[in-house]
């Protein structure tokens, strides 16, 4: 377990006791008058996503590719397995997320989940690219589906806890930008970091269709995942253990009284524009990422060397977005700064493709394509990563409100709905992207000569109007939510005076 000294402050806080709110006089590790990159809690809170980034880039791009051309599961079967992992999760999220909202430790409400995670989550992303038993036809599709639940679930038992920290970290409409900034930060630098070693070195330099490079990739992810959720797990242990205890402890034994209190939460008209608004543009990101191995390898020619360059390029964006991202939610606020900046994502996104189809590409494959390509990866990686740190900042205010409404906190409940519609990036994707290269002709392609411009013209005729059309009904749907910075004041104001009232 990591320790550290924090600087001790006093802050209210409140939770529930009988549906009153009563006042908690606990220590905090935040110091709201020192900047937060001084702060330890600061880094083992972002830190922690570096263990999503890494199992999200896996299942985003390469376990479809392996799965197809290595295990040789067919597109539309590992399609088949996704879905119904995702099915798992959409039973297994709201709950264990509600359930944390109401674990009475002394570790804390949310981390014996993060404990617990450590002990199913590296273990099982080491035996999804590194097979425990010998496979073959029979058994392949299986494999991955077992693998692909206990991964999931892995995932939901660190991921969501550890988000779900953040609203009693931190109250600010503004800074709570900064937080989730630096979250995004670790978790494109772990998982595109290491995507960009193992095209490098690994996968990329065996080929698409050779396990060895997989092994070695499974093996050093899995050993980083163990170590990430030990740091981030240990570093904010101190602090999750002063927090108060929730009064009402989650039954089992009382399912229906649970249910009643989940719905109650997600009856929240702003989170349910958040959720449907990550669901939507979950699969869509999903199908272009899962597609995205195919397209650069196939698509535009590119080797494996060149998509690492792709890779290192990407490392800026991060950077970028740490500064873009609280620095436009406050010129804007935050949804407004988020729907501009997916706009621009989404408008970018085909142009590559439009150009290449009319002939107004460089040759393919070549460093020249490959220079251009890079640059619309990154400025879409900037706009991405902005517009997911103001959302999940959104999803934050949302705790506020609802427990005006409920006299409940639900950080858990709503983090683990934002969760499920994130993992809709991989399932969701995979089954658009396992249909679409059964659909053009991609099955069985192992090589560039392999593919005919008609193959490429279907491909993105095929998705990049399903990938733009999702991404704008989002846009759509997020513009319902209605919680500004001055409706995040009256809320926070609303509890103040409540606990106040209740002494």
């Amino acid at each position: 377990m990591v320790g550290y000294s924090p600087r001790i402050l006093i802050f209210i806080t409140t939770t529930t006791l009988a549906g009153a709110h009563k006042i908690n006089i606990i220590q905090s590790a935040v110091d709201q008058n020192q900047r937060l990159e001084k702060q330890p809690i600061f880094w083992f809170y972002g830190s922690a996503s570096m263990a999503y980034g890494i199992k999200n880039n896996a299942f985003s791009y390469l376990l479809l590719i392996y799965a197809n051309q290595v295990l040789g599961v067919p597109g539309y079967l590992a399609s088949i397995a996704l879905a119904i992992a995702m099915l798992w999760d959409a039973l297994s999220d709201l709950l264990l997320g509600h359930w944390s909202d109401k674990t009475q430790s002394r570790l804390g409400r949310r981390h014996p989940f993060m404990y617990a995670a450590f002990f199913l989550l590296p273990i099982t992303f080491y035996g999804l690219f590194n097979p425990f038993i010998e496979l073959n036809d029979d058994n392949s599709f299986g494999y991955i589906l077992v693998l692909a639940i206990l991964i999931r679930t892995g995932t939901t038992l660190f991921e969501v806890p550890s988000t779900a920290l953040l609203p009693d970290l931190e109250s600010d409409y503004d800074r709570r930008n900064k937080w989730l900034a630096l979250r995004y930060a670790f978790g494109w630098y772990g998982g595109n970091g290491l995507h960009t070693i193992n095209f490098a070195f690994w996968v990329g330099a065996y080929g698409v269709a050779v396990q060895q490079g997989y092994s070695i990739y499974g093996t050093v992810g899995a050993i980083i995942i163990a170590l990430v959720i030990l740091i981030s797990a240990g570093g904010t242990q101190k602090v999750a253990a002063a927090m108060p205890q929730p009064e009402e402890p989650f039954r089992l034994k009382e399912i229906g009284h649970e249910l009643r209190q989940i719905f109650a939460s997600i009856k929240n008209r702003n989170f349910a524009a958040l959720f449907l608004y990550g669901l939507t543009v979950g699969i869509a990101s999903g199908l272009g990422m899962a597609l995205y191995l195919y397209n650069t390898t196939y698509f535009f020619g590119f080797s494996g060397s060149q998509i690492a360059v792709t890779g290192l390029g990407v490392f800026i964006s991060p950077l970028i977005a740490y500064w873009a991202a609280p620095h436009f939610g406050r010129l804007f606020g935050k949804k407004q700064a988020a729907i501009i900046a997916i706009l621009i994502n989404v408008s970018l996104y085909p142009i590559p493709y439009i150009l290449l189809l009319n002939g107004y590409w460089p040759e393919l494959g070549s460093w020249a394509g490959l220079y251009i390509y890079t640059g619309f990866i990154v400025i879409e990686v900037v706009c991405s990563i902005i517009g997911g740190v103001l959302m999940d900042s959104m999803m934050a205010d949302v705790v506020e409100e609802s427990e005006v409404s409920t006299n409940r906190r639900s950080e858990g409940l709503f983090y683990a709905a934002r969760g499920f519609a994130g993992k809709a990036i991989s399932a969701g994707g995979i089954i658009g992207a396992g249909t679409t290269i059964s659909i053009v002709g991609l099955d069985g392609v192992t090589s560039l000569d392999m593919v005919t411009d008609q193959i490429r013209f279907d491909l993105a005729s095929f998705f990049l109007p399903l990938y733009c059309g999702l991404y704008f009904l989002g846009l759509v749907i997020v513009s319902t939510y209605k919680i500004d910075r001055e409706k995040h004041s009256k809320n926070l104001q609303e509890l103040s005076e409540r606990s106040s009232n209740s002494n």
